[in-house]
C-alpha cells in the first residue's frame, strides 16, 4: 500500500519519541511504501485534494542496552512530487498542535479526499469535532472539577475556592502553556492575561490534584478496550508529567476504578 503522513517537517522529527516515526517505520517494516508531506504543502485543484509529496525511507531504530538508538541520518527523501492524495490508500493527519488556523484549514482540505477510494486517519470531522481538552468534559465523572472560560473573575474565584489549579491551553500539547496556580498568587491575574490573550480565548481550569505527584497514567484503548498502560513521572522540581517536559515512564497496573472510566466512556467512543 502507499501510505502518506502529513507531519511536521521531518528534520524536526525525534526518531526515538516521536509516535509518527514509529507509525512510518512500522509501515515500511510491512513492506508499505511511506510517503511524507506537510501542512502547508496541501492544495485543492479541481475539487481533489493535492499535496506535494515525497517519498521517504528510513532507517529504523534499535534497542541497545535498554534505550533506543537511531543512526544518523535516519531517513532518506525522494523528489519532491506534486500527487492527488486520492492515489494513496490512506492519509494520516499527524501535524503536533497547537490547533491553530493552519491546522483546521488542513483539515478542510482533507474534505476533499473521497472516502471510497482513501482513508484518511483521523478523520478531519472528528478532528474538529474532538478538540482533546473539551472532549473529557463530557464525562465528569471521570476528571476533576473544571471549568473553561475566558473571563478573569471567573477564573480567579475557581482558583479561590480550591486549594491549587491547573490552567491548560485548549490547543496545545505536550504540556505546553500549561500552569500551576494558587490562591493569593500576586500574578494571577497576569497569568490569566497572559494565558486567554487579555480575555479572548477560553482555557481550561482544573482542581489540582495532589495524587499526580504519583505519576500520570496514560491508557491504550482499541475498540473501546484496554489493551495497556503506562505511567508517567515527573522530573525533579517540575509538576507537569509530560515527556516533553523532562519526564519519564513506568510500567504500571490498570485499577478497578481506571477499568470503570474505560468502561464509562467505550460507548461514546464507539459513536465517533
Amino acid at each position: 500500500m502507499k501510505l502518506a503522513f502529513i507531519i511536521d517537517p521531518i528534520s524536526t522529527l525525534a526518531p526515538c519519541h516521536d509516535t509518527s516515526v514509529a507509525l512510518m517505520e512500522a509501515a515500511q517494516v510491512m513492506g508499505h511504501e511511506v510517503w511524507v508531506t506537510q501542512a502547508n504543502l496541501l492544495s485543492v485543484v479541481a475539487g481533489k485534494a493535492w499535496a506535494i509529496l515525497q517519498r521517504v525511507e528510513l532507517v529504523p531504530i534499535e534497542l541497545v542496552a535498554g534505550r533506543w538508538n537511531a543512526v544518523n541520518p535516519w531517513y532518506k527523501l525522494h523528489t519532491p512530487t506534486t500527487i492527488s492524495l486520492e492515489t494513496m490508500d490512506a492519509v494520516f493527519l499527524r501535524t503536533d498542535p497547537p490547533v491553530n488556523d493552519s491546522y483546521l484549514y488542513a483539515t478542510y482540505i482533507l474534505d476533499y479526499i473521497d472516502p471510497d477510494k482513501t482513508l484518511v486517519i483521523n478523520d478531519p470531522q472528528g478532528i474538529r469535532a474532538a478538540n482533546e481538552k473539551m472532549y473529557a468534559l463530557q464525562f465528569p465523572l471521570a476528571i476533576p472539577e473544571t471549568i473553561v472560560s475566558a473571563d478573569k473573575q471567573f477564573i480567579r474565584q475557581f482558583v479561590e475556592s480550591h486549594e491549587a489549579a491547573i490552567l491548560k491551553p485548549l490547543g496545545n500539547k505536550a504540556g505546553a502553556g500549561i500552569l500551576f496556580m494558587q490562591p493569593g498568587d500576586r500574578n494571577i491575574n497576569s497569568i490569566i492575561e497572559l494565558s486567554t490573550l487579555q480575555g479572548t480565548v477560553p482555557v481550561m481550569v482544573q482542581t489540582y490534584l495532589p495524587e499526580a505527584k504519583a505519576g500520570d497514567k496514560r491508557i491504550i484503548l482499541l475498540d473501546g478496550k484496554p489493551i495497556g498502560a503506562l505511567n508517567r513521572l515527573s522530573a525533579s522540581g517540575e509538576f507537569r508529567n509530560n515527556m516533553a517536559a523532562g519526564g519519564t515512564v513506568a510500567p504500571t497496573e490498570i485499577t478497578p476504578r481506571e477499568l470503570e472510566i474505560c468502561s464509562m466512556i467505550a460507548e461514546t467512543l464507539h459513536q465517533a
